[in-house]
């Protein structure tokens, strides 16, 4: 699978996650026992899964890490929840995600729930457009 399927950017492009590829390559992973359990606690496994290599581009990171947590053994809405939370801890504030289907509005109240912080999404079609509003101090 080419790099530029899972998280595309370019110069004055909003990063794009392409969900249904991360789904795709989910669903064929072969899990080790430790993948298992990066599964079932993902952000134990995005602390202690860091790599101490040459430092890289944001979207990068996020694609690695999104493979790391991305699963078909949860909902869509919590799968989403993760990525923009790596997304954040990225400081990624703006990005998108291409999903197989456009989200109903319950889903969309989850995934605003589930986060629990500001957030702004804005749905078209099967595009989610997320901005992720500065922390006030």
């Amino acid at each position: 699978m080419s790099e530029t399927k899972l998280a595309a950017v370019g110069h004055n492009d909003p990063v794009c996650i392409n969900y249904i590829d991360f789904l795709s390559a989910s669903c064929k992973k072969r899990w080790s026992f430790v993948d298992a359990i990066y599964g079932v606690i993902p952000f134990f496994g995005i602390i202690t899964r860091k790599t101490a290599a040459a430092p890289r581009a944001a979207p990068e990171c996020l694609k690695d890490l999104a493979l790391q947590i991305i699963s078909t053994q949860v909902s869509d809405e919590i799968n989403i929840v993760r990525l923009i939370t790596l997304a954040q801890q990225q400081q990624i504030a703006r990005f998108e995600i291409l999903l197989p289907y456009p989200l109903s509005e319950s889903q969309l109240i989850t995934v605003r729930q589930e986060y629990a912080r500001p957030l702004e999404l804005q749905q078209q079609d099967d595009r989610l457009h997320i901005a992720i509003p500065p922390l006030s101090h």
